[in-house]
């Protein structure tokens, strides 16, 4: 399903005199930066609207064609008003092949992450999805390589498995790494109390129990050692602005 109006839908709103300046947050479920993006450029006409109105933004992502929209984000960065963040799962190109296949290989997102940071955009890097027994050892790896290539923030995200993705990522384990299926399927349950999902609030990001706080520790530590913080970029909606000239709805 492609929303083929949103870039209008978000001028309107900014326009209205009942918005509120606040942070937009893109790629909360899917990629902004999805291959088909190359074509119709929603994200790129989104952020026009955003760096027009001088609108705060995160985006996270997992491909380079962020780096595309450099100029509006560095504009954007001026005001305070970009973070960008590129997701990493592993290292291992052969991996991300098979776990993530529309996504830009390791090497390109750190790529994206240098160029983001020598355009003076605000760049992080999370690690996620992390995946124990499978891609949980990668994490010191990618973050000093992240940091290496100017990311000055971090996190991760464990995997997560609700509704029908469970059973799928039960089938993908048996189909490409049947050796190491169940010790990630328990691994996961001893971070999920007891299932492969936990929808609480507070827990679902992170698990808990003692891989979790492995896991944690780890985390911690190499962000350190990397010497990248904790956490996102501060963004600021006090350069908010709305266009001179421009016609409030009339409806608004």
């Amino acid at each position: 399903m492609v929303k083929e109006d949103a870039p209008e839908l978000l001028r309107a709103e900014l326009m209205s005199p009942k918005w509120q300046p606040q942070v937009i947050f893109l790629s909360g479920v899917t990629d902004c930066y999805q291959p088909v993006e190359g074509k119709l450029k929603l994200t790129r006409r989104c952020l026009e609207a955003l760096a027009e109105f001088r609108n705060p933004v995160f985006i996270i992502t997992k491909n380079r064609l962020v780096t595309r929209d450099i100029d509006l984000l560095s504009e954007l960065a001026r005001h305070q008003a970009a973070v960008v963040w590129l997701s990493i799962t592993t290292l291992d190109s052969g991996l991300r092949k098979i776990m993530e296949p529309r996504t830009s290989p390791p090497l390109a997102r750190l790529a994206a992450i240098r160029e983001l940071a020598q355009a003076g955009i605000p760049v992080g890097v999370n690690v996620a999805p992390v995946i124990p027994g499978l891609t949980d050892h990668e994490m010191p790896a990618i973050l000093q390589a992240a940091a290496d290539a100017g990311a000055v923030a971090a996190g991760y995200t464990m995997v997560r498995l609700p509704y029908g993705v469970a059973p799928l990522f039960e089938q993908w384990l048996e189909t490409h790494f049947p050796d190491r299926k169940e010790k990630v399927l328990n691994r996961l349950r001893s971070l999920r109390g007891g299932g492969l999902n936990d929808s609480r609030w507070g827990t679902r990001m992170r698990g808990e129990g003692i891989f979790a706080d492995q896991i944690r520790q780890m985390f911690e530590v190499a962000r350190r050692k990397a010497g990248i913080r904790n956490g996102g970029g501060e963004l600021s909606t006090a350069a908010f602005r709305r266009p001179p000239g421009a016609q409030l709805p009339l409806f608004a």
